[in-house]
């Protein structure tokens, strides 16, 4: 019995974060469409390797702002952080007594999820110097920009 609660778990834990980082991405891209800024959005990029480095070494998604420089900052910023939104139906259904330590499987889906509302670093690039973006997206001569930046 123990057993099968714990596959089970491990399976709810994988598929949450499977649709957790398409959802972190579509976030972003939810915030871009209402701002009116452009962007592409890319599944899989960069991808050329077997099924492990599927799976491992890259992003699942990414979403591309491309900016014109005549958006505000502040659209920017809040796309950048919009994945930490994903975090409020975990936080009702553990406030509602859903995620407790008697139901595993909901707890390792709630802890997936979660992983996955978190932003990344580079999100928090964006929202620190979404002011720098716009500049460089403003001057056609600007060197490209790295994910660094």
């Amino acid at each position: 019995m123990i057993g099968t609660n714990v596959a089970v778990a491990g399976c709810a834990l994988v598929l949450a974060v499977a649709v957790g980082l398409v959802a972190h991405e579509w976030a972003h891209a939810a915030v871009l469409r209402l701002a009116r800024v452009e962007y592409t959005v890319s599944y899989f990029p960069g991808r050329s390797e077997g099924v492990v480095s599927l799976l491992t070494s890259r992003p699942w998604a990414a979403v591309h702002p491309r900016p014109s420089g005549r958006e505000p900052a502040w659209a920017l910023r809040l796309a950048a952080l919009a994945p930490a939104l994903l975090a409020i139906p975990v936080f009702w259904l553990a406030a509602a007594g859903y995620v407790t330590a008697e139901t595993p499987v909901v707890a390792a889906a709630a802890i997936g999820w979660l992983a996955c509302a978190l932003p990344s670093p580079q999100d928090f690039s964006v929202a620190f110097h979404a002011r720098r973006l716009l500049e460089r997206s403003r001057d056609p001569n600007a060197a490209a920009l790295s994910r660094a930046d």
